[in-house]
């Protein structure tokens, strides 16, 4: 399927829903006022959250450039850059592949490979997920491998490097 053939897939599944909802609505208007209702009070609890969302992209967007971020993953950014990647990668949160644009922005902008491989490593040490990691493997388990992955993210990094530079 061809990129555009699926990009319209999802308009079609669109339409078909609206109109199915038309015609449920003109047939029996009685039917449909619980979902509209159940509709609109969803739509009263997250719009605000959008709201927040959205400006803080904005915010985001506003301070933060690629140029900004390179400062300080740049090749002279030492322990400070691996200190950066690291936490960069635990805090950071949604589905990976969100964030490729980004790293090859950066890596555009001359940020060293071994950062992005760090960042990369750690967004498996996971905060929100730790009470349960703990939970299950015992505190001292959970806190040695963190600090283990923490650890490899670097070496993981300093490969990354020296694979790239043979590779040039």
């Amino acid at each position: 399927m061809k990129r555009s053939e699926q990009s319209m897939a999802g308009w079609y599944f669109l339409l078909i829903v609206i109109a199915i909802c038309i015609v449920v609505f003109i047939a029996k208007p009685s039917a449909m006022m619980p979902s509209l209702s159940f509709f609109a009070g969803i739509i009263k609890k997250i719009i605000p959250v959008f709201i927040l969302i959205f400006a803080l992209l904005v915010i985001m967007n506003w301070l933060v450039k690629p140029e900004k971020i390179v400062k300080h993953l740049g090749k002279d950014a030492g322990a400070k850059g691996w200190f950066y990647s690291i936490i960069g990668g635990i805090i950071s949160t949604g589905p990976i592949y969100m964030w490729y644009p980004l790293l090859s922005e950066l890596q555009k902008h001359k940020a060293r490979n071994g950062y992005v491989a760090a960042f990369l490593y750690n967004r498996a040490v996971k905060p929100a997920l730790l009470p349960l990691f703990i939970y299950y493997f015992g505190l001292v388990y959970a806190v040695v491998l963190t600090i283990v992955m923490i650890i490899a993210s670097v070496f993981q990094g300093i490969i990354v490097e020296k694979i790239m530079e043979v590779k040039k």
